[in-house]
């Protein structure tokens, strides 16, 4: 299953137009080439637009946002949705400001996300469930199930919950993925990185749960292997070995 997704992404190599965090678009790009996909970053309202139109997917992340780039990526999202393309929607930090909540309802509203993705706080909060957070990230405790079943009802499409074990929620049915390291909550955009690889899977062939665990324990498994090299002494010798095991034949990381 994980070999299937990730050969059909490395040969097909899609462009992903990734509307993401000025805080991780080089690694999010580095990450995703060495994944097997092609990343391409625009963010203006006079160029967004075309670029979706020229993509096979679509990643709408919110950390970094302002007014037009909101604009931007609601106009983007509708393209992506009236010509089929899939549309990753990770909601950075929901919550954390009235602004962002704004936000991320204003984006829900025009655009039909493939997958929402976010941590259990970001993911709560949009379905009015309470879990403590601390800035962008989730600090509280949360019962996963409940949050990803209510949010899966509420908008009727593909939920990703990320944390110690990632927890997807497809069509009522919960999958589960165990691998990953702890390492990757120290290094910043391990998530938002998460979401573009998700969104290149999402343009082959296969069903949604083979594509999203395909992906879930490539990346954990990437992180195992590059935490555990000899010349890894925290976060900051990690990235690079992370980004080499990413672009691993996955029964290598077995």
């Amino acid at each position: 299953m994980v070999v299937n997704v990730i050969d059909q992404v490395r040969e097909a190599r899609p462009l992903i137009h990734n509307m993401t965090n000025t805080v991780v678009m080089n690694f999010t790009a580095n990450g995703l080439l060495a994944f097997g996909g092609t990343p391409i970053m625009s963010h203006a309202m006079e160029d967004a637009p075309d670029v979706a139109r020229q993509s096979s997917g679509l990643l709408l992340n919110i950390g970094t946002l302002t007014e037009d780039q909101v604009q931007a990526m609601i106009s983007a999202g509708k393209i992506a949705n009236d010509q089929g393309i899939p549309v990753v929607f990770d909601p950075v930090g929901a919550g954390a400001t009235p602004y962002r909540s704004e936000v991320c309802k204003r984006i829900l509203k025009h655009v039909r996300p493939t997958v929402i993705k976010g941590n259990s706080g970001e993911l709560a909060h949009l379905v009015g469930i309470d879990v403590e957070t601390k800035g962008v990230d989730s600090v509280g405790e949360a019962d996963e199930e409940t949050i990803v079943r209510k949010l899966e009802e509420k908008y009727r499409t593909t939920i990703l919950c990320t944390g110690a074990v990632d927890v997807l929620c497809i069509e009522g049915e919960i999958y589960k993925n165990h691998t990953g390291h702890p390492i990757l909550t120290q290094v910043t955009g391990a998530g938002c990185l998460l979401g573009s690889l998700l969104t290149a899977a999402l343009t082959v062939e296969a069903s949604s749960m083979e594509k999203g665990l395909a992906v879930l324990e490539h990346y954990g498994r990437a992180a195992e292997r590059a935490a555990n090299q000899p010349g890894v002494h925290g976060p900051g010798t990690f990235i690079p070995h992370f980004i080499d095991a990413l672009s691993f034949d996955p029964e290598e990381l077995r």
